[in-house]
C-alpha cells in the first residue's frame, strides 16, 4: 500500500520519537558509540525542550526495555506518587470535590529526572554531560518552536499575564506569543542543567557523576527551589481560586524511580509487555484476551466489523480499568482474574451486534461493593456538568491553561537493546514556572478521586493511575517491537489498533500506523473534569462514507475527524533477520523515525 513516508530500515540502529529533533538527538548518541538507553535519555531531555506543551523536566515517564547484557525485559517506574500532605481531608477542606487539572494542588512528586538518570546509570554507556548536550544546546541557543506549542502558549496567555506571572518571561518573550517555527529559547532551563553538570563534575566515576546529578534534583538546589516555591506560592487553578500546593523537598528526597517486572500476555506468537495496574497498560492485555477468541484476520482492517469489535472490546476493558485498577502497593487488583481465559470469555460474550451505551465492568466476587461505589462516583462526574458551555464562563475558565498531552520514544540498537518510553507531564500550561529552574510542575494528581476506599482514591505515597503506557513485544521470546502514542485515554486505543493491524494483516510498521484511526470517549476521562460521552466513536473521514454509515447503523455515536488528524504513533522493531525497522506517523507533521 502507499504510505506518505517509508518504513525506515537499517542495521546499525533506529530511533522514533514524536519530534524530529528528539529522534536526531537519540541517533547522535548511537553514532557516538552509545546504546539504545543513551539514545532514549538524550531524546527524552530534548523533548522537554522542543515539546514543552507536552512534557517537561518535572513530568513522569514509565519505561519498558530489554537489556541485551542482562537478557531481561523490565519496567522502570518514573511515575511519582502523591506528596505526604496530599490527603482527601486536606483537599476537601479547600472546598474541592474534583482535583483540578492545573495549578499546584494537582502536583505529584516529579518522576522523570530520576528515572532517566537511573536508566543511564544502570544501562547506558555515555557520560551524562554527553547525553544532556543536545537538550542544553536547544534550550540555550534556541530551536524552531512547533505550532502546537505556540497554540498552547496563546491559549495560556491570559493565565500567564494575570496569574502565573513567573511563566510569562519565558513563554511570552518581549510580551508576545512567539511566532510558529521562530527561534525559541529557555535559558533558565539550560542554566539549571549546566549547574547540575557542574555540581556533579567532581565525582570520580561516571556512575558517581550521575548519582551526584540525581541528588541535585532529589536533595540539592533543584529540590530546594521547588520546596521554596511551594512554601511561598499560591496559584490560580480550574476551581476559580488560588491554592497553595502540598509538595515539599522532603517528598522529593524520599522517593526514587524503581524497577519491576512487566505484566505480560501471550497473543499468537507474541508476548506483550505492559506496566502494572498503576497505569492503564493492563487494559491492552485484557483487550487481547477478549479478542483472542475472535477471527480478526477474516475482517477488513478498515472495515465496520473490525472497528466495531475492537471498539466494543476497548469499552469493556476501559470499564474494568475504572473500577479495578490502582497502585497495587495500596489496593488489591484482581489482575489474574481480569486476564484469565474464563473472564475473557464471559466479557467476549457481552459484545453484541450493536454499540453498547452503558459502562459495563465485569463482576468479580469480593469486589461487588467497590464496583457499585465506583460506578456511582463515575456517574457523578457527568452530573456535575463541569465546564458546561451553556453556563457563563467562570474566572478559572477564562484564564485556564489548556490541557497538555504526551510524547513517546522508541529505540533499537544493533547490540540487541530495545526501549519504549512515554514521557509526559510538567507542561508549560500545567502550573506556574519556577523562575530559577525554567520549568513547571506536573498535574498528574488530577487522576486521583476524593472518595475514600476506591482503587484510585488519593493517599500520600500512592501512584496515580496514569494513562502513560509504553508497549513492548517479544516474538518467540526475543525482543521484537517497541511502540506507543501520546493521547491520554486514547494512547492504549491507538496502540492496540496498530498492533492488531501489524500482526493480523502483515502490514509493516509504517503501513499499520498510516491506516485510518479511531477511538472512543465512552468512559469518563482520566483528566479534569472527568466527563464522558457514552457510545461515542471518533473516526477519521478516510474510512469512507460506507464504513461510517455502517457504524452509525450499529448504534455508534459517530464523530468524523478530518483525515490525518488522529493518533501520534511511533514504533521500532527487530525481527531477528539482521534488519532494524522504525516508523512514525505523518499526523501533525512532527514525529520522525531515523536509522541506518
Amino acid at each position: 500500500m502507499f504510505t506518505t513516508r517509508p518504513e525506515i530500515q537499517g542495521t546499525f540502529g533506529c530511533v522514533a520519537t514524536t519530534h524530529w529533533l528528539g529522534s536526531a538527538a537519540g541517533m547522535a548518541m548511537l553514532e557516538k558509540g552509545g546504546n539504545a538507553f543513551d539514545a532514549a535519555v538524550a531524546a527524552g531531555f530534548v523533548l522537554q525542550v522542543v515539546e514543552p506543551h507536552l512534557v517537561g523536566p518535572a513530568g513522569d515517564v514509565p519505561i519498558i526495555f530489554h537489556s541485551a547484557k542482562t537478557g531481561e525485559t523490565s519496567v522502570l517506574c518514573g511515575q511519582g506518587p502523591a506528596p505526604a500532605g496530599a490527603t482527601i481531608e486536606h483537599y476537601r477542606a479547600q472546598g474541592i470535590d474534583v482535583i483540578p487539572g492545573n495549578g499546584l494542588l494537582a502536583t505529584v512528586v516529579p518522576g522523570a529526572f530520576d528515572a532517566w538518570l537511573t536508566l543511564l546509570r544502570d544501562h547506558g554507556e555515555l557520560e551524562l554531560s554527553t547525553v544532556l548536550e543536545p537538550a542544553i544546546g536547544y534550550a540555550l541557543n534556541g530551536h524552531p518552536i512547533v505550532p502546537g506549542a505556540v497554540e498552547a502558549i496563546r491559549k495560556a496567555r491570559g493565565m500567564f499575564e494575570a496569574e502565573w506571572k513567573t511563566s510569562a518571561p519565558i513563554y511570552l518573550p518581549g510580551g508576545a506569543v512567539p511566532e510558529p517555527r521562530s527561534l525559541f529559547r529557555n535559558e533558565p532551563l539550560a542554566r539549571m542543567w549546566q549547574r547540575v553538570l557542574a555540581e556533579a563534575a567532581s565525582a570520580a566515576t561516571r556512575e558517581g557523576r550521575i548519582e551526584a546529578a540525581r541528588n541535585c534534583f532529589r536533595q540539592g538546589f533543584v529540590a530546594e527551589a521547588i520546596d521554596r516555591f511551594f512554601r511561598d506560592a499560591e496559584a490560580m487553578d480550574q476551581t476559580g481560586r488560588r491554592h497553595k500546593g502540598v509538595l515539599s523537598g522532603q517528598d522529593l528526597a524520599t522517593w526514587q524511580a524503581s524497577y519491576e517486572a512487566p505484566l505480560t500476555y501471550d497473543y499468537l506468537n507474541h508476548t506483550v509487555c505492559k506496566t502494572g495496574p498503576w497505569g492503564q497498560g493492563p487494559m491492552f492485555l485484557q483487550s487481547l484476551a477478549i479478542l483472542r477468541g475472535i477471527d480478526l484476520s477474516a475482517m477488513d482492517p478498515c472495515g465496520g466489523d473490525f472497528v466495531h469489535v475492537v471498539n466494543e472490546t476497548l469499552k469493556l476493558a476501559f470499564a474494568d480499568r475504572e473500577v479495578y485498577y490502582g497502585d497495587p502497593n495500596f489496593v488489591s487488583v484482581p489482575i489474574e482474574t481480569l486476564l484469565s481465559d474464563a473472564y475473557a470469555s464471559a466479557r467476549r460474550a457481552q459484545i453484541g451486534r450493536t454499540a453498547s451505551l452503558d459502562l459495563l465492568p465485569g463482576r468479580i466476587a469480593g469486589y461487588e461493593d467497590q464496583v457499585e461505589r465506583g460506578l456511582a462516583l463515575l456517574a457523578g462526574f457527568n452530573e456535575r456538568n463541569l465546564g458546561d458551555e451553556s453556563n457563563e464562563p467562570t474566572l478559572a475558565e477564562m484564564l485556564s491553561a489548556p490541557k497538555g498531552d504526551t510524547t513517546h520514544i522508541d529505540v533499537v540498537d544493533s547490540k540487541g537493546n530495545m526501549i519504549a518510553a512515554m514521557p509526559s507531564g510538567g507542561w508549560l500550561q500545567s502550573s506556574p514556572t519556577i523562575p530559577e529552574l525554567g520549568f513547571a510542575l506536573n498535574s498528574r494528581a488530577q487522576m486521583f478521586v476524593l472518595e475514600p476506599g476506591l482503587p484510585t482514591s488519593l493517599l500520600p505515597g500512592k501512584r496515580p493511575r496514569t494513562t502513560l503506557t509504553p508497549s513492548f513485544v517479544l516474538r518467540d521470546g526475543r525482543p521484537y517491537m517497541a511502540f506507543g502514542s501520546p493521547g491520554g485515554d486514547q494512547q492504549e486505543q491507538w496502540a492496540l489498533i496498530t498492533f492488531l493491524r501489524h500482526v493480523h494483516y502483515g502490514l509493516n510498521l509504517q503501513e499499520a500506523i498510516e491506516l485510518p484511526m479511531f477511538h472512543t470517549r465512552h468512559v469518563p476521562s482520566s483528566f479534569y473534569p472527568r466527563t464522558s460521552a457514552p457510545g461515542h466513536l471518533l473516526c477519521e473521514e478516510s474510512f469512507g462514507p460506507a464504513v461510517l454509515d455502517d457504524l452509525r447503523a450499529r448504534g455508534h455515536e459517530v464523530e468524523v475527524a478530518p483525515e490525518w488528524t488522529v493518533g501520534r504513533m511511533v514504533a521500532v522493531s527487530n525481527a531477528g533477520d539482521g534488519i532494524l525497522r522504525a516508523a512514525a506517523t505523518p499526523r501533525l507533521m512532527q514525529a520522525y523515525a531515523v536509522g541506518r
